[in-house]
């Protein structure tokens, strides 16, 4: 095969965002990404949940998360995974399980995962579940920890217009 049709492949299959057979997608999230989340969302508010697939409070708050985009599909709700990409089937699956595939799904691609941390809070060390709470001006609250459905609410009203 010629070397040029070999990296123009190369290049086309690198450019798209990690896809499975159940068409849910999830964007590469590493250095930057947190610049580029907040210039995607302005003027809106939106709820930035991170998540794992090891934590199991996580995965107690998917069906919490479900109910809210199912009640409030308007919504803004960011899924971010702080599992390694080379995870990513894993968390497609349960995303995939829970109905949340139609989020703005985000996977940690960057093998300094601390720099990202750093970057989406420099007061955040990794605990979760983390939430933070963005009103339509980018003011945010982080919330570590799970939280039922109305606590979830309770902050969602903070941030809504």
């Amino acid at each position: 095969m010629n070397l040029r049709l070999l990296f123009i492949l190369l290049l086309v299959f690198t450019a798209f965002p990690v896809q499975s057979e159940t068409g849910s997608e999830l964007k590469a999230f590493k250095g930057g990404s947190y610049q580029q989340l907040l210039s995607g969302n302005q003027g809106k508010p939106f709820i930035l949940v991170l998540w794992s697939t090891t934590c199991t409070s996580c995965l107690k708050d998917m069906a919490i998360i479900r109910s809210l985009h199912e009640e409030m599909p308007k919504l803004k709700i960011v899924m971010l995974a702080t599992d390694d990409v080379s995870e990513s089937e894993e968390v497609k699956s349960i995303l995939k399980a829970n109905n949340l595939t139609a989020l703005d799904n985000w996977v940690f691609a960057d093998d300094d995962s601390q720099r990202l941390y750093y970057e989406i809070d420099p007061k955040w060390y990794g605990e979760l579940p983390r939430a933070y709470f963005f009103t339509a001006n980018h003011e945010r609250t982080g919330v570590s920890g799970a939280l039922s459905k109305e606590q979830f609410l309770s902050r969602l009203h903070s941030i809504q217009p």
